[in-house]
């Protein structure tokens, strides 16, 4: 076999290993160390060349922008078992409920707030069904809206600002985080109001659909309700401001006084802070975030050695390359091309997650959009806004999994007056996967929403540029310029030689 036909159909194994349903990090692993050893013997490449792969594995896990990520987990699992959720759903809930559609515009509001808080997707929806969909399902919500609102409110916080998805990004492409957070925050933005557009138009094209809640039903009014807001809204506010502000994360601020790591810890110390505010800081909930955050991370440690064993053996026979031109060859330039890179992210979101898909694939698209000149920082929050599909695909979202699970477990202790059905769930979530999609189309056609809030390069004006060193030579010259005797010829003396020569 030659080298050149064994690339496909190493990629080819990724896509078949990856569908059949055991441990990606494990099987991939497998797989990269089976067609190392195949190489090896076809002489393809030497064996030194695979006895570098524990060293190799040892350089990636001792990189220090991967310490972030358990600092931003425990920061997310503590604030999302503090009571923040409840607290901020119920008081917008009673804010926005007299409005058609108020609750939907409740959970989506919330759904940012605590999306750029927690960054779990299964805590948010988990938190978000249990207090606004028996509210829902009790002032006559059309089951699918419901359902599908409170799904993909809970799949933003995969991009809002501190997302481990763009921690993760930002480290397999090579560029700064604080870029990437600050080209996150126009898709998350704009993500928000697409949604609560699609709200108002359901509100009045069919308002039975999401009505208003009766005044009667509120019980805050006034300053009593917005101090209730308030009280949830502003620390958690100051903690984001405090955690992004300080790593260079937020529009406008130049320069970073931390790095990521440094960031997450103080936001981890922060979450402890307003879980002593809101009175829930107690042992078993130190454990049980603890625990969720040594799992997490666990998890992204052994993606990542098997990702980086089988990227190891696909490099070593050229794979890169194969990429390169498959890609570079594409009709319609870097359009065809990030055409044609969704759509792969897209279906393979069906059956992975963000890490597997950003530790394995990654790797392999990136080196390719650097060389056809895409800005990285905005390729990755392009494929970051893609990816919030992958909690949303019938019938594989993890989003959907978890509202299935809590609105049985509501249904069973008596919380909800019926039975949620799946089709319900799975019919409601299309719309919302569509919006997202068209997210994804803005950011493809219209880069600004990415790099409007970049940092810019100062334009350099020639003219002036151009009249300052002309100055500065005339300033040289007349500083070097001695009074000589007329009678005698100019002689430099020995200390100015070397200046003038230089």
């Amino acid at each position: 076999m030659a080298m050149e036909a064994f690339p496909p159909l190493m990629f080819a194994g990724l896509i078949l290993i990856m569908l059949i349903g055991f441990p990606v990090a494990f099987s991939l692993a497998a797989l990269g160390l089976a067609c190392g050893f195949f190489a090896v013997q076809q002489g393809w490449f030497p064996q030194a060349f695979m006895s570098a792969l524990p060293s190799n594995v040892f350089g990636i896990l001792s990189n220090d922008l991967l310490l972030a990520i358990p600092f931003f987990t425990l920061m997310g699992s503590l604030l999302e078992r503090c009571g923040l959720a409840e607290d901020m759903l119920d008081s917008m809930g009673q804010l926005f409920g007299p409005v058609r559609g108020g609750l939907g515009y409740s959970v989506i509001i919330v759904g940012f707030i605590l999306g750029a808080i927690t960054g779990t997707v299964a805590g948010q929806v988990i938190a978000m069904a249990m207090i606004s969909l028996p509210v829902m399902m009790r002032y006559g919500y059309n089951m699918r809206y419901a359902t599908g609102v409170l799904a993909a409110s809970g799949t933003i916080t995969q991009l809002v600002p501190p997302s481990l998805v763009l921690v993760v990004l930002a480290d397999q492409l090579g560029r700064p985080v604080g870029d990437m957070y600050k080209g996150a925050w126009g898709p998350s933005i704009l993500q928000v109001l697409i949604f609560a557009l699609y709200t108002f138009a359901l509100s009045r094209l069919k308002p039975h659909h999401v009505p208003g809640v009766p005044k009667e039903a509120r019980t805050l009014q006034g300053w009593a309700l917005w101090r209730k807001c308030l009280r949830g809204i502003v620390p958690s506010a100051v903690l984001i401001f405090a955690v992004l502000g300080s790593m260079g994360g937020l529009p406008g601020i130049n320069v970073a006084i931390c790095t990521p790591t440094e960031a997450g810890a103080m936001g981890a110390v922060g979450a402890f802070v307003l879980a002593a505010l809101h009175r829930r800081l107690n042992w078993p909930l130190v454990r049980e975030t603890m625990l969720n955050t040594m799992r997490i991370t666990a998890m992204v440690v052994f993606i990542l050695i098997g990702s980086r064993t089988f990227s190891l053996v696909f490099q070593g026979v050229e794979g890169g390359r194969w990429i390169e031109h498959l890609l570079s060859d594409l009709p319609g330039g870097q359009v065809g091309f990030l055409i044609v890179v969704n759509l792969f992210i897209f279906f393979l979101a069906f059956f992975l997650d963000f890490f597997e898909i950003a530790f394995i694939i990654l790797p392999l698209l990136g080196p390719v959009a650097d060389k056809m000149g895409i800005d990285l920082v905005w390729f990755g929050v392009m494929l970051c806004v893609n990816m919030q599909t992958s909690f949303m695909h019938p019938p594989f979202g993890f989003a959907l999994f978890y509202l299935r699970g809590i609105s049985d477990t509501l249904f069973k202790n008596g919380s909800l007056p019926r039975k949620v059905e799946s089709s319900d769930i799975y019919l409601g979530s299309i719309p919302w996967v569509g919006m997202q999609l068209i997210l994804v189309a803005v950011v493809i056609f219209f880069p600004q929403t990415v790099t409007t809030f970049l940092d810019k390069e100062k334009a350099v004006n020639l003219n002036e540029a151009t009249e300052l060193l002309q100055q500065m030579d005339a300033h040289d010259k007349a500083n070097s310029i001695e009074p000589v005797d007329a009678d005698r010829p100019f002689q430099p003396d020995a200390a100015s030689a070397p200046a003038s020569a230089h």
